[in-house]
């Protein structure tokens, strides 16, 4: 099964990119795992929130096939613990599916479409984080995740 994650936009802060970018590398050794970032759309001043949404939406689904599981992830979305999330992404590589994708929506969030096409929704929290935060603590989790499944010494139960 390959894991990707979507994110819009960019992000200029160094160190956290090479904060994101130790724990993408990490997660190589698990299988395959694809981050994709999607450009910043341009001239985004002169739309409105729901015009934003809607374009963005409109980039995010075209990088998604019918076959994938798509997860976004959402404050209003499901909270699991560090094992429950292992558990979950253990329930996911079991069911077979090819291409699991979750998916860092823009500041604005996510369009009417995204929601409705997603499978399922995933909080990391119910505080706000910057886009760029939350890329990293997603790719920790789901570090943290695959070291729980391997009984690795990472995560101390």
């Amino acid at each position: 099964m390959t894991i990707k994650l979507l994110a819009i936009g960019k992000t200029d802060d160094k160190q956290l990119e090479e904060l994101t970018q130790k724990y993408i590398k990490r997660l190589g050794f698990y299988g395959k795992f694809i981050f994709e970032v999607i450009p910043d759309l341009k001239n985004s001043k002169n739309l409105s929130e729901a015009q934003q949404k809607e374009k963005e939406g409109s980039l995010i689904l075209s990088k998604v096939e019918n076959s994938d599981i798509l997860v976004v992830l959402d404050e209003n979305g499901k909270q699991y613990d560090s094992v429950q999330f292992s558990e979950a992404l253990q329930k996911y590589m079991n069911s077979g599916i090819k291409q699991l994708i979750f998916v860092i929506g823009g500041p604005y969030g996510f369009s009417p479409e995204v929601y409705q096409r997603a499978n399922s929704k995933l909080s990391l929290s119910k505080m706000t984080f910057s886009h760029q935060m939350v890329r990293l603590f997603f790719v920790e989790q789901l570090y943290r995740g695959f070291t729980i499944l391997k009984n690795e010494p990472y995560h101390h139960r």
